[in-house]
This record gives C-alpha cells, sequence and structure tokens, in this order.
C-alpha cells in the first residue's frame, strides 16, 4: 500500500527527472488555458463596452430611424437606409403627440472645423436644446443650444474638451468665431470631458442647430429622431401612435423604424454572449490538442519506465496504485498549467485594459474556473489510457522486457 505523501513525493521526483516533457506539457496546457481565458476575455469586454454605450439612452426613450425592414426578432437596420428621408416636420409633428415630452432630432457628419489658420475634421451633430437632456450632455462652461424652432438657424455652437484644445490651445473659446466649412458659428458653450457614447467621441465633436447642420450638409433628412417619453408605460402604445403618424405622413407607407433601448441591448446581448461561446469554444480546442500531447507522452513515459513499473509490483504495488501514479502526474502538469494560463490571461487583459481604458476588459469568473477545470479534465482522461496499459503489465514480464533490451 502506497501512502498519499509517497505517492506525492514519487511523482514529484519523476516530473523533475523528465524536466524537457515536463516543461513540453506544461507550456501546451497553459497555451491551451491561456487562449480560453483570454478570449472570453475580450469577447465579454466588447459585450459590456457595448451595452455600457446604449444602455445610457434609459428605458423611456425611443429611437426613429429611416428605413423599415420586416424582420422576425431580427437587428434593426441599423445604416437606416430608406425609401423617404425623415424630416424636420416629421420630428415637429411626433412631438405634437400626447405621450412625447421631447424629441431630438440629429443630423450627424464630418467637416472642417477652421479657426485662423488651424483647422481639422471632426464630428458636427446638428441637434436643439432637447439633445443634451436626453443625452445626457453636461457642460463645463458656457451654456448650451438656445430653445429655436427646429427650422430656425442661428449661428452658434458648443464645441468638446479635445476640439478647444486643439483650436484655441490656451486662450478662451467662449464668444469665438469658427469655421465649419463654409458656415461660420460663434462658440457658447464648452463640452465636460464625457468620452465616447452611441459611437460619438463627444471631445472631439461640434454641436449646432439641427437646421443649420443641414445647411452645412446639404440635406433634408435627418440621421436618426431620439424620442423621450413622458411614461414607460405609454412606450408599446406611442410606438403604434408613431407608426401610424408617419404612414399617414408618408403617403400610406411606413418607412421608419422604431427600437427601443431595451429591445436594442437584448438584441446585442444575445449576439455577443453567443460570440463570446464562440471564441472561448474556438480556445477550448488547444486544451484537447494540450491532452492528446499529454496522452503522448505518457505514453512515451510508460514505455521509458517499465522496468520502474515491473518493480513497483513486484514491490507490492496494486494495479490501481500503479495507475494513479500516472495519471497523478498528468493531473498535476494540467493544474500547474492551468493556473498559470489563467494568470498569464489576466495579465495580458490587465495590459488590455491600459491601453484601451474605456473597453472593460476582464474574464469571467465562470470562465477562468471553467478553463481550470476543463484542463484538469482533460489531463485525467488523455491520460487514463496509458495509465491503465502501465497498470496492466505483469510485474515480470516488465522486468524482463526491460532487461531484454
Amino acid at each position: 500500500m502506497i501512502r498519499s505523501d509517497d505517492q506525492l513525493r514519487f511523482t514529484g521526483r519523476a516530473l523533475l527527472r523528465q524536466r524537457f516533457r515536463t516543461l513540453m506539457q506544461l507550456i501546451a496546457m497553459s497555451i491551451g488555458v491561456l487562449a480560453v481565458v483570454l478570449l472570453t476575455g475580450l469577447g465579454e469586454g466588447a459585450r459590456q463596452y457595448v451595452l455600457g454605450e446604449f444602455s445610457i439612452l434609459g428605458k423611456d426613450i425611443l429611437l426613429m430611424l429611416p428605413g423599415r425592414k420586416e424582420t422576425s426578432g431580427g437587428m434593426p437596420p441599423i445604416t437606416g437606409e430608406g425609401t423617404r428621408d425623415i424630416t424636420l416636420q416629421d420630428a415637429e409633428a411626433v412631438l405634437r403627440l400626447p405621450d412625447v415630452e421631447a424629441v431630438a432630432p440629429l443630423v450627424v457628419g464630418k467637416a472642417e472645423i477652421s479657426r485662423g489658420a488651424r483647422n481639422r475634421e471632426s464630428l458636427v451633430i446638428g441637434a436643439n436644446q432637447a439633445f443634451f437632456r436626453i443625452r445626457h450632455v453636461e457642460l463645463a462652461r458656457g451654456q448650451i443650444l438656445p430653445e429655436l424652432p427646429l427650422e430656425q438657424t442661428s449661428p452658434v455652437c458648443v464645441i468638446g474638451e479635445t476640439l478647444r484644445q486643439e483650436l484655441f490651445a490656451p486662450q478662451p473659446a467662449l464668444g469665438q468665431w469658427v469655421g465649419v466649412d463654409a458656415y461660420r458659428c460663434r462658440v457658447i458653450g464648452i463640452l465636460a470631458d464625457t468620452g465616447t457614447g452611441l459611437g460619438m467621441n463627444m471631445n472631439e465633436a461640434l454641436i449646432m442647430p439641427v437646421a443649420s447642420s443641414m445647411q452645412v450638409f446639404n440635406t433634408e433628412g435627418v440621421f436618426r429622431v431620439m424620442i423621450d417619453v413622458r411614461s414607460v408605460l405609454a412606450m408599446k402604445s406611442l410606438t403604434a401612435s408613431i407608426e401610424n403618424l408617419m404612414r399617414e405622413r408618408h403617403d400610406g407607407q411606413l418607412d421608419v423604424t422604431l427600437i427601443t433601448p431595451d429591445s436594442l441591448l437584448q438584441a446585442f446581448d444575445n449576439i455577443l454572449a453567443i460570440l463570446t461561446f464562440a471564441i472561448a469554444g474556438i480556445g477550448a480546442v488547444s486544451l484537447v490538442v494540450a491532452g492528446v500531447l499529454i496522452m503522448n507522452m505518457t505514453l512515451i513515459t510508460v514505455s521509458q519506465r517499465t522496468a520502474e513499473i515491473g518493480l513497483l509490483k513486484a514491490l507490492g504495488a496494486s494495479s490501481h496504485e500503479v495507475r494513479t501514479l500516472f495519471v497523478m502526474e498528468a493531473v498535476i502538469l494540467s493544474l500547474i498549467g492551468a493556473v498559470t494560463g489563467t494568470a498569464l490571461a489576466y495579465v495580458f487583459l490587465w495590459l488590455a485594459r491600459i491601453k484601451f481604458p474605456d473597453i472593460p476588459f476582464s474574464a469571467p469568473l465562470w470562465a477562468s474556473l471553467s478553463a481550470v477545470l476543463l484542463a484538469v479534465l482533460c489531463g485525467f482522461l488523455f491520460s487514463w489510457l496509458p495509465a491503465s496499459r502501465a497498470a496492466s503489465q505483469p510485474p515480470v514480464m516488465a522486468l524482463q522486457n526491460q532487461s531484454g533490451k
């Protein structure tokens, strides 16, 4: 009967004696676990980032997009391509509905922003005063856009902090004039540092009245309309009312899409969760490869340690104990490799967070635990056959085979 502490000492000496084999198995298992945890962490980080981008809208906001795509639970037409534009008159008609608190029509594009000899291409957002409240945009100083009828232009703008530094450097920006292509506007506000949201870097943006932006980009249609609903309970009935209104205004054709943040979040969450599991599964393939390597190495070890096996059995070790010794070697190697791979994955995810601070790269606990358990299971299963082969050798024949070599 071999005691547990003797088994551990015997296993440790065997692993140290075959250093190259031990190192190769450790590297293979570490890479396998590293791939699973790292890929899962990257996928989960991307998922959390996208969900965070859209969650800022809140539950009482409707988005109206130009274009209609009939689907059965699929993604809405994000490109917003349709047969007819959404106009400012459409937005005003929506605002007159009973359950609508406010609307914010948006026109988005790139334009050259200039001030004296300094110029740069930047994001230009055409909006109204309601946009700041709906989108939770805050100012560092100055004031937001004035309350104007949607069709009225005004030569004023609010700029982001990064754009202010690039155009004005240490000089004051409030009250100064800037060029937006061939259009001129006066800076009345500076945005607080809010980062990126809904794909827009507000630090580099210039916000101007929506009618003015339509002149800059020579367009009659808006990019999106954000609709602030008075009550979440009215969301379903209001959606139907807006669809009926737009059908009447567009000659009986419903060519707009209305989506809620919840439905958008759910769609993105489902897709990104599937992608996260898929890339984790791809990484898990490397664990199977590592398991095959362990099986091959263990088979080689069994053939090299025939005399040792025969001596152990001649001294009274049972087949179960011999099998346990070889399985224990593989399991210990798998466990050490899994812990090493997990630690390396967390280091890489930490470096990724430093490089991309806006994205919360982090491996969920279930991924780390599953990768370690899967690694140990692979080590156990793939070492069972070689270990059983070693345990089945009669002691006399094992000694004779070794002495006959």
